[in-house]
């Protein structure tokens, strides 16, 4: 037990009760129960399956694109200046869209052991009033809220992915490229900034119902990076080039270097030659 200790201060500890250090002791027990059965048991969120998650799950789904973005710091490890209310009603903490979402949120998140604080904030040497740096606790909570997060975040994509498509479909790569840049917005900022997380990234969000995305394949004198290939031959499919550029000046210039590939690379051809007689091409810079 005693070489687990740090493993265990790292998930479950964390709270503070005025001066005393506290454990989350139902977290805590589960662990021990599980590691007298497997010596080798690495700790894992056990407060991620019970109910009391629904209310966090509800504020992160209904949170303004700020408090996503704040959401994003404490998930990085950072943590966010918030003036706490003592004393939270019902009513204060009843949030059914987004329009209704405000700082009250985070009262009851530290109330509630989803937050801790990290330290009391000061200006010009002066104590602010009930004011305080907000910090995840630790691991376990850390998972919790990556786990909501992402399940959100799924659920976002599916709603936007045939939006996007039909708009590549149909020609319409401004709207196209609104709706990319929404979800791109939306996700967790956490993950890689290179071409191969967005190329990742587009995979994943391309794998629509009707369709098969084939990655890095051979197709004319190269690999294309993407093809959305549909499942009826006849209908159109959409080859995608990703780049990464370093700086948004270089957006444009990129994403027409990726075009160009697609055509110099005679990628498009490639698929004709399998039988897709309809295919359209797209660069993409991120």
């Amino acid at each position: 037990m005693i070489n687990k200790r740090d493993e265990i201060k790292d998930w479950y500890d964390g709270y503070l009760f005025d001066k005393t250090e506290i454990y989350n002791p139902w977290s805590v027990l589960n662990y021990i129960k599980e590691l007298l059965g497997d010596k080798d048991f690495h700790a894992i969120s056990f407060w991620a399956n019970t109910s009391s998650n629904d209310l966090v799950r509800q504020y992160i789904e209904n949170a303004t694109m700020k408090m996503k973005e704040e959401f994003e710091e404490l998930i990085n490890g950072k943590s966010i200046i918030k003036k706490i209310t003592p004393e939270l009603t019902y009513r204060e903490m009843n949030f059914k869209s987004s329009k209704d979402m405000n700082d009250n949120v985070y009262s009851f998140l530290l109330f509630t052991g989803y937050l801790k604080i990290k330290e009391k904030v000061y200006e010009n040497n002066e104590l602010v009033e009930d004011t305080y740096k907000l910090v995840i606790p630790n691991k376990e909570v850390k998972k919790i809220y990556e786990n909501i997060f992402m399940k959100w975040f799924e659920s976002y994509q599916r709603e936007r992915r045939n939006e996007f498509i039909n708009n590549l479909l149909d020609d319409q790569e401004k709207r196209a490229q609104k709706t990319l840049n929404q979800v791109l917005k939306s996700s967790i900022s956490y993950y890689d900034n290179y071409e191969s997380f967005y190329h990742g990234f587009m995979v994943g969000f391309l794998n629509a119902d009707g369709y098969e995305v084939k990655s890095n394949r051979e197709s004319g004198e190269g690999r294309f990076d993407l093809a959305v290939l549909p499942m009826d031959i006849d209908d159109l499919a959409i080859i995608i080039e990703c780049k990464h550029s370093n700086s948004i000046k270089e957006l444009r210039k990129d994403s027409k270097e990726a075009s160009n590939q697609i055509i110099e690379k005679r990628y498009i051809e490639g698929l004709r030659d399998e039988g897709y007689e309809n295919v359209i091409g797209y660069g993409i810079s991120f």
